[in-house]
């Protein structure tokens, strides 16, 4: 059970990042045993943050894109970058409303076991609170 005020944040950057990338990407909060052939992928998980026991949320989500080339999984991540700075913040949906976006770490190259495949995460602080 959800706690009282608490927004589903890993779900609502989910749906709202496969509305903004289209069909060409899945977005998911696990990966799939497949992953090779569901490339692009990006991967959402709420890793940390806090709140203020009421309503308003500061979750740390981490964005993760796996892309068959470097430069692909760059410049994706780049992309989605620039829609939380931009476009999430200050939106909304049926159940949470955004509010400041931050980036704690830039997108950058992270290992990955699978050599074939590229990997680029980012950490961003995302402010939100369930819709009144």
């Amino acid at each position: 059970m959800a706690d009282v005020g608490s927004v589903d944040v890993e779900l609502e950057v989910m749906v709202a990042l496969r509305a903004y990338l289209g069909d060409g990407v899945v977005v998911r909060d696990e990966l799939d045993n497949n992953l090779a052939d569901e490339l692009p992928t990006v991967q959402v998980q709420v890793v940390g943050g806090d709140d203020d026991g009421f309503r308003l949320e500061r979750p740390f989500v981490d964005i993760d894109v796996y892309h068959s080339t470097r430069a692909d999984a760059l410049a994706l991540a780049a992309t989605i970058r620039g829609w939380v700075l931009t476009q999430l913040r200050g939106s909304s949906t049926a159940q949470a409303v955004f509010g400041r976006t931050g980036t704690i770490s830039r997108p950058a190259i992270r290992p990955y076991e699978n050599t074939g495949l590229r990997r680029v995460g980012a950490t961003y602080e995302i402010y939100c609170h369930p819709v009144s």
